[in-house]
């Protein structure tokens, strides 16, 4: 692996550096200026649409998209430092660059098993960034982590499939643009193989049987930016068989695929999110002082940001190594790594960004700094795609796999 970027990474890097320096974190306070202006909390603030047609214009767009018909043709490892620098501002420059969750796993998996017909319908206005999308796979009677435990009906009746069930946590759906969800439900529910069970559709948002009974908060939060996270009941909704997704019983597979590069795309946008707090810890330690001098002449402090800065740089290189094997290897070779990463980088960003608030005092945990909300954020990854303990029982069994006989 050469640790050294490309000439083409290079030369995103600088141009997405100086569009987050000239646009991005100026339009952070007009966009909460704007939003209290807003008839609804789900309206899109002028100022993102014009952060979306400048992204456009200066070539940042659907840049995590390794096919070149659709997006920039960038490999993982091409990609992931350009997310790390759109992680500094989570909330406005990946919408802005149109690789915003959870439409750049439902575009991801529209141009890998979507039909041309799917493709032209969905995918072709997702990246003209025209609409917005969900994936509604979790639901609150079950245990999500473990996709086989999902126990939303998809029936066939003729032409048609019947979608009933209960899901939520499911994120854009509450977004004015959202025009489909992508459900994920039991279509074998008795199957003798688990992992067969369960398939995917399409199901626009519009359609009669779709109601959003609510939005869910985080930590108090509810997710503006990216539409929310909606609890949304499925009654008996009827869509037509051509809305499935690749086969009838291979959505865990088709779930799987989707989530190998949206892990990379979430840990590197975490990294940028410790930067962003290591440097809001380092200009609060130089200009507060207390008790006769500066914060940043407390050992402790040191120590915060000496410890920060070793673990950012490891995390970027675990992370980084990750894309290389995924691009080289594929996401089956790079499995423990990708577990590896998934593990790590929230709950050591986490503990950055706490550490950050903590130096900040009572404005560490206000609206007048981002780092209240990037803690929720990088906290509530280590549930997002499978909690930190699922992982760990894999990567173990993996580890253990070397020692032991598989049958003992």
């Amino acid at each position: 692996m050469d640790f050294a970027y490309d000439a083409r990474t290079e030369e995103l890097r600088g141009r997405l550096l100086a569009f987050m320096d000239e646009h991005v974190y100026p339009a952070e306070a007009t966009v909460a200026a704007q939003r209290a202006e807003l008839a609804s909390p789900w309206d899109v603030p002028p100022v993102v649409e014009e952060l979306k047609a400048e992204a456009r214009r200066r070539g940042l767009w659907n840049l995590f998209l390794p096919d070149q018909e659709h997006g920039a043709g960038l490999t993982n490892l091409q990609y992931a430092p350009l997310a790390e620098i759109s992680g500094r501002s989570p909330q406005l420059a990946p919408t802005a660059l149109n690789c915003a969750a959870p439409d750049t796993g439902n575009m991801e998996l529209l141009a890998q098993f979507g039909t041309a017909e799917q493709r032209e319908r969905w995918l072709a206005p997702l990246l003209a960034g025209e609409i917005r999308s969900a994936f509604a796979m979790t639901e609150p009677e079950v245990a999500s982590s473990d996709a086989t435990n999902i126990r939303t009906r998809i029936e066939r009746d003729g032409d048609a499939y019947v979608i009933t069930g209960r899901k939520w946590y499911i994120s854009g759906a509450l977004h004015p643009n959202c025009r489909v969800f992508i459900v994920m439900g039991a279509t074998d529910p008795q199957g003798s193989d688990v992992r067969r069970r369960q398939s995917m559709v399409l199901v626009p948002r519009d359609t009669p049987g779709v109601e959003i009974r609510r939005a869910m908060r985080v930590y108090g939060y509810e997710d503006h930016y990216h539409g929310g996270h909606a609890e949304v009941v499925l009654d008996g909704v009827r869509v037509p068989t051509a809305n499935l997704i690749g086969e009838e019983g291979g959505g865990f597979a088709i779930a799987q695929a989707r989530l190998g590069p949206g892990r990379i795309h979430h840990c590197m946008r975490l990294i940028g999110m410790a930067e962003r707090a290591i440097e809001l810890m380092c200009r609060r330690a130089v200009d507060r002082t207390a008790f006769g001098g500066p914060l940043a002449r407390q050992g402790v402090v040191r120590e915060w940001i000496a410890d920060a800065r070793v673990a950012v740089e490891q995390l970027r290189l675990l992370v980084l190594k990750t894309a290389w094997l995924m691009d080289t290897v594929g996401n089956r070779g790079a499995h423990t790594e990708i577990q590896a990463i998934k593990i790590a980088t929230p709950r050591t960003v986490a503990d950055i960004i706490d550490k950050a608030v903590q130096l900040h005092g009572a404005g560490g945990v206000s609206q007048d700094f981002p780092l209240a909300e990037l803690w929720a954020a990088a906290r509530t990854l280590r549930l997002a795609d499978g909690p930190d303990e699922v992982h760990q029982r894999s990567l173990a069994r993996r580890e253990l796999a070397r020692h032991v006989a598989r049958d003992q």
